[in-house]
């Protein structure tokens, strides 16, 4: 069983920057961030796989990093230019499996308590 804390949500205006952080308590493989919006179901933002293959969505590529540490094995998402529209609850996510469509919620096994992100115009 692997345990994810999430921290670093919180409010800022656009334009602004954030980062998330996911710590994770044992091995995953894959691991990604989620985000859903009062409404709206929940998509996925960014993934990494094997600690380097990264991927992302179009609406976030340019904006966004995702990254791991080796050492601890903690994810981050770096968010720079915020939009409004960035707005919602934050998951993190991992699987211990080897595969693609990273995208796909049904994908990951152990998930995160979420963090909100508010963004002001």
């Amino acid at each position: 069983q692997v345990q994810l804390v999430e921290s670093g949500g919180g409010s800022v205006q656009a334009g602004g920057s954030l980062r998330l952080s996911c710590a994770a308590s044992g091995y995953t493989y894959k691991m990604a961030w989620f985000r859903q919006a009062p409404g709206k179901e929940r998509e996925g933002v960014a993934a990494i796989y094997g600690k380097i293959n990264t991927y992302y969505a179009d609406s976030v590529k340019g904006r966004f990093t995702i990254s791991q540490d080796n050492a601890e094995n903690t994810m981050y998402l770096q968010m720079n230019s915020l939009k409004p529209e960035d707005d919602g609850v934050y998951y993190c996510a991992a699987s211990q499996i080897v595969g693609d469509t990273w995208y796909l919620s049904r994908k990951y096994k152990y998930w995160g308590q979420g963090t909100q992100v508010t963004v002001s115009s």
